[in-house]
């Protein structure tokens, strides 16, 4: 491990970032936890473009931990909507109500501390303690651990527990020596991950811009920039089949909660079947017919309530659109099914309400449902705007 970039590579990043790291990110130069917590939360997995719209009203909604602590959990979940990974949304909520009732409303100062509340990991802490408290404490999101295996040659997968810990020790060993360096070292090592050592075209395999670490970084010194850091090879996603209700009466749609530790967990959306894995070169729905039954549909998704009599409330079925839609780790195909209903049926299961349209916009909705009612012209107005 050089020694020579040890002792310099906060010296060099920072002036890196003076020339040319981004500026005038709403959440630069704050020192406020709360806000800083928020934005660290909202830019995981989640595009600095999209985080630059949806950060601002985040915060006039709730520009505050104790107004974030005292708001529904819907609330939070519905002006969340949108921008994926809603465990973060439940979290935060959770966290919220946490540094009200354990902390006085405060947030810690000590990184170790920050990590004991709800959603916020090592790496989290780091930043939250660094741009808040000019902490000396270390990040390692995966911008910057693409950054530290490149610069020093660190070979492995990065999942690997033991590779992991190495790069941790380097990040707490490059840090700068002042406290008050922390936040623009910290914003400089995020914006050198994000948009010069990028994972596909950092700039050291271009000719238009000069990496200042080229003549240290053991990837580039090796040809190795784009083999590094290695990763382990992921197995294929597995992929699913469902069927959804679309049930109106009237302006009404039938809206069912989705278990908290569900995917799209704490979120309003359609009544779902069971999801069945989708066979290899099968069409979607083989084992359906064109003719299914309002019984058998409702059989399918809503199997705890009394199927016969909230059928004979049914005036027509349709079969929609299927959507398709990517995860994570998985894909899935919704089937939609259109039923109109003679009756605002009652249900037996306290996750089942109905909904005006006008109001689904109080309500936090997994997105690729949400986008289907609007292409529906379901929602009018105010109902679905963001």
């Amino acid at each position: 491990m050089s020694e020579a970039l040890i002792k310099n590579f906060a010296t060099k990043l920072i002036a890196w970032h003076g020339k040319d790291g981004r500026q005038g990110l709403p959440w630069q130069s704050i020192r406020d936890p709360y806000a800083v917590w928020v934005s660290e939360i909202m830019l995981q997995q989640t595009q600095v473009a999209t985080v630059l719209e949806r950060y601002p009203r985040f915060m006039k909604r709730f520009p505050t931990v104790k107004k974030l602590a005292a708001a529904p959990l819907d609330d939070v979940l519905a002006e969340w909507a949108g921008l994926g990974y809603y465990t973060r949304a439940r979290n935060l909520h959770a966290c919220a109500k946490q540094v009200m009732e354990e902390f006085e409303g405060k947030f810690p100062t000590d990184p170790v501390l920050l990590e004991q509340l709800k959603g916020i990991g090592r790496s989290t802490a780091g930043a939250i303690a660094a741009f808040a408290f000019h902490e000396r404490a270390p990040i390692l999101d995966a911008n910057v651990k693409r950054i530290l295996a490149r610069l020093f040659g660190i070979e492995g997968a990065i999942q690997e527990k033991s590779v992991n810990d190495a790069l941790w020790l380097i990040a707490k060993t490059i840090l700068p020596k002042k406290s008050a360096d922390m936040p623009v070292y910290t914003q400089a090592l995020m914006d050198f991950g994000a948009t010069w050592c990028t994972s596909r075209k950092p700039v050291c395999l271009s000719s238009e811009k000069k990496c200042p670490f080229e003549k240290e970084c053991q990837a580039n010194l090796s040809d190795q920039v784009l083999l590094l850091p290695r990763k382990a090879i992921k197995a294929k996603s597995p992929e699913f089949n469902c069927d959804m209700l679309l049930l109106r009466h009237g302006d009404s749609v039938l809206l069912q909660r989705r278990p908290d530790k569900a995917i799209w967990g704490g979120l309003w959306s359609l009544p779902e079947s069971s999801w069945r894995p989708k066979e290899k070169n099968s069409k979607p729905l083989a084992n359906h017919s064109m003719d299914l039954t309002a019984k058998e549909l409702f059989q399918l998704v809503l199997p705890d309530e009394k199927i016969s009599s909230i059928a004979k409330g049914c005036k027509s079925i349709e079969r929609g659109v299927e959507i398709k839609h990517i995860f994570t780790h998985r894909r899935l195909w919704m089937q939609i099914w259109h039923v109109t209903s003679s009756e605002a049926m009652k249900f037996s299961g306290d996750d089942l309400k109905w909904v005006p349209l006008r109001q689904l916009g109080k309500y936090g909705l997994p997105q690729p449902i949400k986008l289907l009612l609007q292409g529906l012209s379901l929602a009018r107005g105010d109902g679905l705007r963001n």
